[in-house]
């Protein structure tokens, strides 16, 4: 929990803020602090925590959310900071803007459908036109913000799979290796241990049964097999990342050079 503590981001309206700053890469050099923030929902800040992350130095929010989960809980962000709006997906696809009864009802739940459902939503997410249009304009506005020296925070609903596909994206792309993504990926269950307990707790009080409560915590959690799953789908179609950044999400090898020279330390 050591590390997890020292990226942690103080708000008290939200939860896995958390800094992807300190990184090191292939090169020997590190991902600079105070530039990107991953996050969950901005829908709960406070004014406290608003001013905080204006003081961080950010400056721009990328939100990943579809349409639906944006209009039933708007970012609440101040004046200084831009809001920019990116759908990964049509719907929320990852299932956790949905109550247990939705969830329930919708997938009518064994033990295995929650795992199953992640599975698919990683394989779709990456390889998906709009999912990959909302990773290009992520890329491009990590360019633009990065060369006026201010931060950017992105983030979903519960700030773990599109997001963490995100974060996974653009760590690759400055050259951290697969291991060190995978433990900031997995680094969520850690942080999000309380929240998750509580959901479970609440689906069991609503009736769900004990297949259905793991398969409700396979959607409300990471898993290294769904990071896997990612990366191998990246791999299967492309070969590589650096080609899939190059041809899915039209990331130059230039625009990696810029990257780099803007986000790592020299």
């Amino acid at each position: 929990m050591e590390l997890a503590n020292q990226r942690l981001i103080d708000v008290t309206g939200g939860v896995n803020f958390r800094e992807l700053g300190g990184y090191p890469t292939a090169s020997g050099q590190t991902v600079k602090w105070h530039r990107v923030i991953r996050t969950a929902s901005l829908a709960a800040l406070t004014d406290a925590d608003q001013a905080h992350l204006v003081n961080y130095g950010i400056r721009l929010d990328v939100d990943f959310r579809s349409n639906t989960e944006v209009a039933a809980a708007p970012d609440r962000i101040p004046a200084q900071i831009t809001y920019r709006h990116l759908p990964v997906f049509k719907e929320d696809e990852t299932d956790n803007s949905k109550s247990n009864e939705q969830i329930r009802d919708e997938l009518g739940m064994t033990e295995q459908t929650g795992r199953d459902e992640m599975l698919k939503v990683y394989r779709h997410m990456v390889m998906d036109g709009q999912s990959q249009a909302a990773y290009q304009a992520f890329f491009a506005a990590l360019l633009t913000t990065g060369e006026t020296d201010e931060g950017l925070l992105f983030h979903c609903t519960a700030g773990k799979d599109r997001t963490g596909m995100g974060a996974a994206l653009f760590l690759g792309a400055l050259g951290v290796d697969q291991a060190t993504i995978k433990q900031d990926y997995l680094m969520t269950n850690q942080l999000t241990k309380s929240q998750v307990q509580a959901r479970l707790n609440e689906a069991r009080q609503a009736g769900l049964n004990a297949e259905m409560l793991d398969s409700l915590r396979s959607l409300i959690t990471v898993s290294g097999d769904y990071f896997d799953t990612g990366l191998a789908t990246i791999r299967e179609n492309y070969g590589d990342l650096q080609t899939y950044l190059n041809q899915a999400l039209a990331v130059s090898d230039h625009d990696l050079a810029d990257l780099k020279a803007l986000y790592l330390d020299n």
